[in-house]
């Protein structure tokens, strides 16, 4: 069965970003000169996912006009002959089929993702975490995809952090797992036992739970059995781990894909203002001029002022 169906949890309330996000979602805030969640309808769509579910919540009606149609602004710029600008706001609406569900209540990310359960049924379905930007240039979903269609579990993505990082994440234990096809088997390993945010010390390995999912509809049932767990929240990752335990037979077996490309981080201000440097030395329209400029402000910096 191919997948074709993404679930993006954008419910939370984004504390870390106040006072910026008392009324604009988290999930707006410009990545240069696009908000943040379009970048992940749009790997989601590269990916062949055309049918997208954002779980939202409370105050988060501007996602959902972002990614429809605006007739008076593209009348006026079609009337002024602003075709690039066109171009650019058409580019959300006609990305693919766009559905919104509201949470209702913030009870976790495991929650969040049990409230797709009609829309997805009983199909694969992927789940992109909205905090976690992947850059284009770097395959991981569609790996993951084509994992999860060989195996007929889940698939998780992770990522090597150094361990006194690794409290910050769920942490997964893995054996190797020769079961890849297509690319590098060592980047490939079988899900053991996962738990999430442990001291450096009682960590089971340095991987760390990045935020792309590809899931067996499985999960729905041990999401509703799913008692709450750290910070009094129902966790994805503890499903997981009963996932994980389960035979084939009954949806069961979690892999891992290993990821070593480049990734994004805008749940965190530094590292939002990290991600938005990052994407836009890259870009060929402000690359060039902001390196320029970006080095002569660092050695600036670095020379000493004078009184």
């Amino acid at each position: 069965m191919t997948i074709h169906k993404a679930v993006i949890p954008a419910a939370g309330l984004g504390t870390r970003f106040l006072p910026a996000t008392k009324s604009t979602p988290k999930e707006m805030l410009p990545v240069v000169d696009k908000p943040a969640i379009q970048y992940v309808v749009e790997e989601a769509v590269k990916a062949g996912l055309d049918d997208v579910l954002l779980i939202t919540g409370r105050s988060k009606r501007t996602l959902a006009d972002h990614f429809d149609a605006v007739p008076e602004l593209e009348a006026a710029l079609e009337a002024k002959g602003d075709l690039d600008r066109l171009a650019k706001v058409r580019e959300s609406t006609d990305l693919g089929h766009v559905h919104f569900v509201r949470q209702g209540q913030p009870k976790g990310l495991g929650h969040a993702v049990l409230q797709a359960k009609h829309h997805v049924g009983h199909e694969p379905f992927a789940v992109l975490l909205g905090d976690d930007l992947i850059d284009e240039r770097d395959e991981l979903l569609s790996t993951m995809l084509a994992l999860q269609e060989r195996t007929g579990g889940s698939v998780i993505a992770l990522l090597e952090v150094p361990p006194a990082q690794i409290s910050m994440y769920g942490c997964a234990a893995v054996e190797p797992f020769d079961g890849a096809e297509g690319g590098d088997a060592a980047d490939t390993v079988r899900i053991t036992g996962l738990v999430e945010k442990p001291p450096a010390d009682e960590a089971p390995s340095n991987l760390a739970i990045i935020g792309r999912y590809v899931l067996h509809p499985a999960v729905f049932e041990i999401l509703e059995n799913t008692a709450p767990g750290r910070g009094g929240e129902i966790q994805l990752t503890d499903a997981l781990a009963t996932l994980a335990e389960l035979p084939a037979s009954e949806g069961g077996g979690v892999y891992g894909v290993v990821f070593r490309g480049r990734r994004y981080d805008t749940g965190d201000r530094l590292d939002y203002l990290k991600a938005v440097v990052q994407i836009a030395v890259d870009r060929p329209d402000l690359g060039p001029e902001f390196r320029t400029w970006l080095g002569e402000f660092a050695q600036n910096l670095s020379t000493p002022q004078s009184d």
